[in-house]
């Protein structure tokens, strides 16, 4: 008889965190949804300690909202609270584009591209799910490069509120299309180490995002 291995608790609420957030992110759960704790634990196989642990992390990073007397519900954020958020992700992606084009090592540059040419593998295919993943990894890999742990950790706490709303910006195949226009420009101008046109290229990448958004929400797709 196979030998039966536990699993250490926090490996559990790791794991139940992470298939949480991704059912968040893309929209499982819909934003303001209250988190059913039964129906989540038999859904993520967990107890409901790992859970309650799952998405005590995910309140911490803003996806979810702890509501006195009411539980967990997905984050909901009213129309200025996406502006004034995008406005806010917007400086710090500013800033660490223009850092990364300075200070990005060869192989930083090289494993970015490896990225981007793999997101652009799943945007044929319109896997969402596999390029919005690619997507956030080579946004993370840019602030890697800018070599600010102080910007890198600003940048990570503030977009943690936007990664279900970043998500669904690209429902629309116009604006995702620029979006992927807009990511091969940023390849060029790190390869350039044109921190001047980064910085405006990051800017405006920003902008599109949020004026996708806003304009999902006043739809009433959000």
């Amino acid at each position: 008889m196979a030998e039966i291995l536990s699993v250490p608790r926090q490996v559990l609420h790791q794991q139940a965190a992470l298939r949480l957030r991704q059912l968040i992110v893309e929209g499982a759960i819909a934003p303001g949804a209250k988190l059913n704790e039964r129906e989540l634990a038999e859904q993520l196989q967990v107890s409901r300690t790992p859970l309650r642990e799952a998405i005590k992390m995910l309140a911490a990073e803003g996806l979810v909202e702890l509501l006195p007397n009411r539980g967990a519900v997905a984050t909901l954020l009213s129309p200025q609270d996406v502006a004034d958020t995008f406005e806010v992700i917007a400086g710090l992606e500013e800033q660490s584009g223009a850092l990364a084009a300075q200070r990005i090592g060869e192989q930083e540059l090289a494993e970015i591209r490896a990225l981007h040419y793999e997101m652009l593998a799943a945007y044929t295919r319109r896997d969402l799910s596999a390029y919005y993943r690619l997507n956030a990894q080579i946004h993370d890999a840019i602030n890697a490069a800018a070599r600010n742990p102080v910007l890198q950790q600003t940048y990570r706490t503030v977009n943690a509120r936007l990664q279900a709303l970043r998500f669904r910006s690209n429902f629309d195949d116009r604006k995702w299309q620029r979006a992927v226009k807009e990511h091969e420009a940023m390849l060029e101008c790190l390869a350039a180490r044109d921190a001047e046109g980064m910085r405006a290229l990051m800017v405006q990448h920003l902008q599109h995002k949020r004026d996708a958004v806003l304009e999902l929400l006043q739809q009433g797709v959000l």
